[in-house]
């Protein structure tokens, strides 16, 4: 199934709902999925049940999404002998909404499991945060004063390969990104943790036996714009945002990835006491995510505050990042930037523990107050427009209108260029997008670059349900016209090609040329010198850019189309 990420999946059609204040609410379902269950439902806003998946199997342990077509995405529970508490679960699976079971992975051994959140990515692999355990004698080495068994979380991207089946396609490790200024005999080693908040302070409070998950991360959430993911942790009180266009070993490391920091932290906000600077923001938080682009604050990012307003009162926080291209503003040995929530919505009563919000393209915002099953729904001023008390807990809630359980989302596009001009794939609506920010009046099929960038762009097929993102474009704005009009200098043959691509033309007879092949993501995937023949056999079907390089001229480019 194609698919947009967990909350960059809203709809944009317009519902209207029933009774007295009903024209102010949107959507048509809400999803109630109670934890330790084997069954959820979704329910209409006059609180009558329209759909319930009932009799699956293993019981539901935290989140739960409706994907596009109505499949549904669940978290379950598995018994693990070393891994418990709240929030652990250990298996995920998709359930169409005829109730087959379509996909059934279990992430859980003796060494690792996965716990709290999951999140369904463009393409239809799925993050999860997940413990993994390091002795003591292991932490003592990274520099901890505490030689106890740790619990850092990471986070693996799972491609299904099948039934039961998944291939760990890409993953992130807290434990690489950890610093100390304790013990200097430690390779993590830092003269002042001040001075490196892009890492985690592993002495940044005591950590004992009942907190050996010191980060307890409950929340995550991608951005299709950035390539960035933001997660969420209860014990820092923060959430942070890590660049998810590295490689595996990029992300292992500290260089790499369009933020050039490889998977150290891009941004984090929330408590800048854990880096050393002053300020507490949160007091217990969850679900960490972007508000979508089709809703007011687009773009920011959110956070359920559990004591938000008080011990007793919760509140949606939005946080506005101060994005600078694929990095975010920093003073050093400041706490990072905004000084306090851009707004905040006061919830009608609170949970101590877990709870989240959704952001509605109407204004409105959905939050489940998890421990008490409470679901209510509110405008931008706060007044209560829909409410529902599920029975047992609920860690989250979401709501969908109709269109969307029926419809699949569109294909997701591809851009193609030929010069500074880019083409998005069909679709009905588009919206063009570089560098995270939204083009003004960039609402067709082409788009001319007029800078250099990261392009993406967004669309939406005939029935407007669902938003669908392209990956990142990297375009080199061409100033030099001329290399247009030597393309006709030289030819790529033939294309369509099932691998093996012949060059020929009066601009290579020199023999003093270099070739580069990018895929439609803008990444070089090939590279040769004074070759013409080239072997592009190893690379996926898809559309392709090669660039012709000579000496003291511009490049020039032709589109490939490979095809096997």
């Amino acid at each position: 199934m194609i698919m947009t990420a967990r909350k960059f999946i809203s709809a944009i059609a317009v519902v209207i709902g029933v009774g007295s204040v009903s024209a102010q609410q949107w959507g048509d379902y809400t999803l109630i999925a109670p934890k330790n269950s084997t069954s959820a439902t979704l329910i209409d806003t006059n609180n009558t049940t329209f759909h319930t998946w009932s009799g699956m199997t293993g019981q539901t342990a935290y989140s739960n999404y409706v994907l596009p077509g109505g499949t549904l995405l669940r978290t379950v529970k598995t018994t693990n002998s070393t891994f418990s508490g709240g929030g652990m679960h250990g298996r995920v699976q998709k359930v169409s909404y005829s109730g087959t079971l379509l996909w059934d992975y279990t992430y859980s051994t003796s060494s690792y499991c996965s716990h709290h959140d999951i999140c369904c990515l463009p393409n239809g692999n799925v993050l999860l945060i997940a413990y993994e355990s390091k002795s003591g004698s292991v932490a003592t080495a990274a520099g901890s004063n505490y030689n106890g068994t740790l619990w850092p979380d990471h986070i693996v991207e799972v491609q299904p390969t099948g039934t039961t089946t998944g291939t760990i396609v890409w993953e992130w490790h807290l434990w690489d990104h950890l610093c100390q200024d304790d013990n200097p005999n430690s390779g993590n080693y830092v003269t002042s943790v001040n001075d490196h908040p892009e890492l985690y302070d592993i002495n940044a409070v005591t950590i004992t036996a009942q907190t050996k998950d010191f980060w307890h991360m409950n929340g995550i959430d991608y951005n299709p714009m950035l390539d960035q993911i933001v997660v969420s942790a209860h014990n820092t009180n923060e959430f942070y945002v890590i660049d998810h266009s590295t490689t595996t070993a990029e992300a292992a490391g500290h260089t790499g990835g369009r933020g050039g920091r490889g998977g150290d932290f891009l941004y984090r906000w929330g408590n800048p006491t854990r880096y050393g600077e002053s300020g507490t923001h949160f007091n217990v938080l969850h679900d960490a995510h972007w508000i979508p682009q089709d809703c007011p604050y687009a773009g920011n990012i959110s956070a359920f505050h559990n004591k938000g307003i008080s011990a007793t009162i919760s509140s949606v926080d939005h946080i506005a990042p101060p994005y600078a291209g694929f990095n975010y503003s920093y003073t050093p040995n400041t706490a990072y930037a905004p000084s306090t929530t851009t707004s905040q919505i006061a919830c009608v009563s609170g949970t101590t523990n877990e709870g989240n919000a959704q952001q509605l393209p109407n204004g409105n915002t959905l939050y489940c107050l998890a421990l008490s099953g409470n679901i209510v729904e509110v405008n931008s001023a706060g007044t209560t427009l829909w409410s529902y008390t599920a029975s047992g807990g609920v860690s989250h809630a979401y709501r969908y209108s109709a269109c969307q359980i029926t419809n699949a989302a569109p294909a997701i596009p591809t851009i193609s260029s030929a010069g500074n001009v880019l083409t998005a794939s069909a679709a009905t609506t588009y919206q063009w997008y570089v560098d995270g920010v939204l083009i003004p009046g960039a609402t067709s099929q082409y788009y001319t670059a007029t800078g250099s960038g990261a392009y993406c762009v967004r669309v939406t097929d005939s029935n407007g349900c669902w938003l669908s993102y392209s990956s990142l474009f990297d375009h080199v704005l061409i100033t030099d016209i001329s290399a247009f009009d030597q393309s006709f200098r030289f030819s790529v043959y033939p294309n369509p090609s099932s691998g093996i691509v012949n060059l020929s033309g009066d601009i290579l007879s020199g023999g003093n040329f270099s070739v580069e092949v990018y895929d439609n993501a803008g990444r070089l995937v090939f590279t040769s010198v004074n070759e013409m023949v080239l072997d592009l056999s190893g690379l996926e079907n898809g559309i392709y850019t090669l660039n012709i390089r000579t000496e003291g001229a511009a490049p020039i480019s032709k589109q490939i189309y490979i095809t096997k």
